[in-house]
C-alpha cells in the first residue's frame, strides 16, 4: 500500500503540474503566436474538454483494458502531448494537443482516485488527502518554475519537463508491484484469452463493476455538490487578486499573494484533514467543512482590512482543503461497489463546475464589482452547505435503517 501511495502521489504531482502549465505560460505563448486572450481561452477550453472526456471514459477503458494498462496509456498520451507542445507547432494544432493532454491527466486523476478509494479500506481519507497534497504542490510549483524558465528565455522547456515526469510515472506503474492489488490493476472485463484470473469472480471485483444508477437520487445530490464545490474553489482562486485590488486598493503583486496564501493553506490543511475525517467520520467532516466555508464566505464581503482579509483567505483555504477528497471517499461509502463509475462522474461534475461557475463570476465582476461577486460566492457556499447537511442526514438515516434491520 505504501508503494501504491508513493506512485500515486508522484502521478498526482504530475497532473498538478499539467493542470496549470498552459495557464502559467499563456501570456508568452500568446505573444509567440500573435494571438489574443479569447483564443487563449479557447485553448484552455479544448484542454478542459479533453479532461472531461478522459474522466468520463476512464471506467470503460479500465474495465476493457485493465487499470494499469489504461494508466500507462494515459500517461504516454500526456507525455507525447507535452512533447508536441514544446515543438511549438502551428496554432491550430494546439487545440488537438491540448485536448490530448487534458484527456491524459483527466484519466490519470480518475483512475488513481478509483484505485485508492476501492483498494485502501483503512485510512482512505488520509490516503486521498495525501494525493491531494501532492497535486497542490505540483499546482503551486508550476507557476514558479514557469516564471524562471520565462526569465531565462527557455519557457518552452516547461513542457518536456512534464513529459519527463510522465515517463518516470510510466516506468513506476509498469515495474511496480503492489501486492494483492496487482490483480485488481490488471483485471479486464473482456480478455478474449485464457488468462482470466480466478479472482475475477470475487465479490470485490464484481462490486467494482456495479452501477450507481440504483442510487440515482443520492448520486444526483453528490454531482451537484461537486459541481458547486469545484466551481466555487476555481472562482475564488481565479478572481481573488481582482477582488483584492478593487476592494483593498493594493498592488497587483500584493494581490497575487492572495492566491498563494489560499493554495498554501489548502496544501497545509490536506496534511491533516484525512486523519481527522477517518477518525470522526466522512459525513461529519463534509458537513462541518461546508458549514465553515459558508460562514467564512459570508464574512468575506463584510471586511475591508488587508491583514484581516489575508487571515480570512488562509482560514478559507484550511476550511475547504479536505472537502473534495473526503467527499469522494464519502460518496464511495454511501454507494459501495460503484467506485469506478461514481469517482469519474463526480470528478467530471467538478470539472464542469470549475469551467462554468468562473464564467458566471467573471460576468458578475464586470457588472456588479467585487462586493456583488463576493456575495455570489457566499450564495454558492450556502448551496454547498445545504447539500452537505442533506447528504449527512441521509447517511445518518441509512445507518439507522441498517442498525434496525440487523
Amino acid at each position: 500500500m505504501k508503494r501504491l501511495l508513493w506512485v500515486g502521489s508522484l502521478s498526482y504531482f504530475l497532473i498538478g503540474l499539467a493542470h496549470v502549465v498552459v495557464g502559467s505560460l499563456l501570456p508568452v505563448l500568446l505573444d509567440h503566436y500573435g494571438r489574443n486572450y479569447t483564443e487563449g481561452g479557447s485553448l484552455i477550453f479544448a484542454q478542459f474538454s479533453g479532461f472531461l472526456a478522459g474522466v468520463l471514459l476512464s471506467p470503460w477503458l479500465a474495465r476493457t483494458f485493465g487499470k494499469r494498462r489504461s494508466l500507462v496509456f494515459a500517461l504516454l498520451l500526456l507525455c507525447a502531448a507535452e512533447g508536441v507542445y514544446s515543438l511549438l507547432p502551428p496554432w491550430g494544432w494546439l487545440y488537438a494537443v491540448g485536448a490530448a493532454a487534458g484527456f491524459g491527466f483527466g484519466m490519470v486523476e480518475a483512475l488513481i482516485g478509483t484505485i485508492v478509494i476501492s483498494g485502501i479500506t483503512q485510512g482512505t481519507g488520509a490516503a486521498m488527502s495525501r494525493l491531494e497534497v501532492f497535486f497542490g504542490i505540483g499546482a503551486l510549483a508550476m507557476p514558479a518554475i514557469a516564471s524562471q524558465f520565462i526569465a531565462l528565455g527557455w519557457w518552452r522547456l516547461a513542457f518536456p519537463m512534464i513529459s519527463m515526469f510522465a515517463a518516470i510515472a510510466v516506468v513506476a506503474w509498469l515495474r511496480g508491484s503492489f501486492g494483492t492489488l496487482d490483480t485488481v490493476l490488471d483485471e479486464q472485463e473482456q480478455r478474449g484469452n485464457n488468462h482470466t484470473s480466478s479472482s475475477s469472480n470475487s465479490p470485490k471485483v464484481k462490486a467494482s463493476k456495479a452501477s450507481p444508477i440504483g442510487n440515482w437520487k443520492l448520486l444526483a445530490l453528490f454531482i451537484v455538490f461537486f459541481f458547486i464545490y469545484v466551481g466555487t474553489e476555481m472562482s475564488l482562486a481565479n478572481f481573488l487578486p481582482s477582488m483584492f485590488i478593487e476592494r483593498l486598493g493594493i498592488t497587483q503583486a500584493e494581490a497575487a499573494l492572495s492566491v498563494t496564501c489560499f493554495w498554501l493553506a489548502m496544501a497545509t490543511g490536506r496534511l491533516f484533514t484525512g486523519n481527522i475525517a477517518d477518525r470522526y467520520g466522512y459525513g461529519v467532516f463534509v458537513a462541518l467543512s461546508s458549514l465553515a466555508t459558508t460562514v467564512l464566505m459570508c464574512v468575506f464581503p463584510l471586511i475591508k482590512g488587508t491583514s484581516v482579509t489575508f487571515v480570512l483567505i488562509a482560514l478559507l483555504g484550511l476550511g475547504m482543503s479536505g472537502i473534495f477528497s473526503i467527499a469522494l471517499v464519502f460518496a464511495s461509502k454511501m454507494m459501495p461497489g460503484t467506485e469506478e463509475s461514481t469517482t469519474s462522474l463526480l470528478i467530471g461534475a467538478g470539472g464542469v463546475g470549475g469551467a462554468l461557475l468562473p464564467l458566471w463570476l467573471g460576468n458578475s465582476m464586470d457588472r456588479g464589482g467585487a462586493v456583488a461577486s463576493a456575495w455570489l460566492l457566499a450564495g454558492f457556499a450556502c448551496i454547498l452547505c445545504l447539500l452537505g447537511c442533506i447528504l449527512y442526514a441521509l447517511y445518518v438515516r441509512k445507518k439507522r435503517l441498517q442498525t434496525a434491520s440487523s
